[in-house]
């Protein structure tokens, strides 16, 4: 009998609805206990949970969770009731009654602030900062957060780069490796064993 398949980490967009329901009691919520309360209803693994991203600052789940929360805040269905503590709005709660089968980038557009917020983002100066403390110049886009594109696109540069040092290298004819190459001991010695010219 085989075992099912192990579930992908959730992109931010799949976790802004569980992340609503879970602020429908009215209580204030601490952002670290929301993430251990949707790690535990998604069954993720320990391994999901500590995946990083590429630049191992920070685990994926974590600043996917940290996005779905900035979106929620930024459209109103949350707020912040003081430091590190938010609550669902009356926005929100309308929202949760009306049973969206999803909460996406798509679905919050039928809300202002939410382009006043990308304007922001694209203007100068609109950096956001995520709960964890992460500052990104760019706005999610699909299914990954702001950090994921860029780390992303890094990748891609540096692939591309070496790409291109390959290509490049490849144009020069083994001769010139031969002369440009490292001196050979015996040149080493003669420039050893040479005499400073008097002044």
């Amino acid at each position: 009998m085989g075992h099912s398949p192990a579930m992908a980490i959730p992109d931010f967009q799949t976790l802004m609805l569980p992340m609503l329901r879970l602020a429908a009691d009215g209580q204030e919520h601490a952002l670290s206990s929301v993430i251990e309360q949707l790690a535990v209803e998604l069954k993720l693994s320990e391994v999901e949970r500590d995946e990083l991203l590429p630049s191992g600052k920070q685990a994926r789940f974590t600043n996917r969770v940290g996005w779905a929360k900035t979106y929620l805040k930024k459209t109103a269905l949350l707020e912040d009731v003081r430091r590190g503590r938010f609550h669902i709005t009356d926005r929100g709660r309308l929202v949760l009654k009306q049973a969206p089968r999803a909460i996406t980038l798509k679905y919050l557009e039928r809300f202002p602030e939410l382009a006043q917020f990308r304007g922001d983002e694209k203007g100068a100066g609109g950096d956001e900062r995520t709960p964890e403390g992460t500052v990104t110049e760019a706005v999610a886009i699909g299914s990954a957060t702001p950090e994921e594109q860029l780390e992303a696109s890094y990748v891609a540069v540096r692939g591309k780069l070496a790409e291109d040092l390959l290509e490049r290298v490849k144009l020069y004819s083994p001769r010139f490796f031969e002369n440009n190459g490292p001196p050979s001991p015996q040149t080493q010695v003669n420039r050893q064993g040479a005499k400073t010219p008097s002044a």
